[in-house]
């Protein structure tokens, strides 16, 4: 496999952002609150106004080859008493990709930019109880699980429990 390059993702991504998103929600719907059909509606001028440089959240994407095949979203709260607590969300890896370090390159690039934020003392995740290669991949990344909700998602008939990480910056 060739390098991985792990950068923040711009407007001009949009067209490939969908397209990792979409097929991230659709290969492992249970991973993700939102479902492929709510994101589709979703325009490519929404998406690239998601990706400008003032949104809310910054979205780091894995490249291989020019190919995006992996995504994490940073998202640090405004609300002054938590202003000091980034979130983290959507992490995916193409299923072709995965076992090969883009998941870990993500989680490590995101944590390193939260970091380089002024104030930051915290990330936060949660990650359904299915979803045990993500909770590895956190662990070695020095998240901690600090807690799990039973019953917090129902789906197709299925109830999930979901973990809630923290890694203290």
């Amino acid at each position: 496999m060739s390098a991985v390059e792990v950068r923040r993702l711009t407007p001009a991504d949009a067209p490939a952002y969908r397209a990792a998103r979409l097929a991230a929600l659709q290969a492992d719907p249970a991973a993700f609150l939102t479902n492929a059909t709510e994101f589709a509606v979703h325009s490519e001028a929404a998406l690239a106004a998601r990706l400008a440089p003032d949104a809310a959240g910054v979205t780091l994407g894995a490249f291989v080859d020019g190919q995006l095949l992996g995504l994490l979203t940073l998202v640090r709260e405004v609300a002054p008493p938590l202003a000091h607590r980034v979130n983290v969300y959507g992490v995916s890896v193409a299923p072709q990709a995965r076992g090969q370090g883009l998941g870990e390159a993500l989680v490590r690039a995101g944590v390193a930019l939260a970091r380089s934020w002024a104030g930051v003392t915290s990330l936060h995740l949660a990650v359904m109880d299915a979803q045990d290669a993500a909770r590895r991949l956190y662990e070695r990344c020095g998240f901690r699980v600090w807690g799990t909700q039973p019953d917090a998602v129902r789906r197709d008939g299925r109830v999930h429990a979901e973990h809630w990480l923290v890694l203290e910056c």
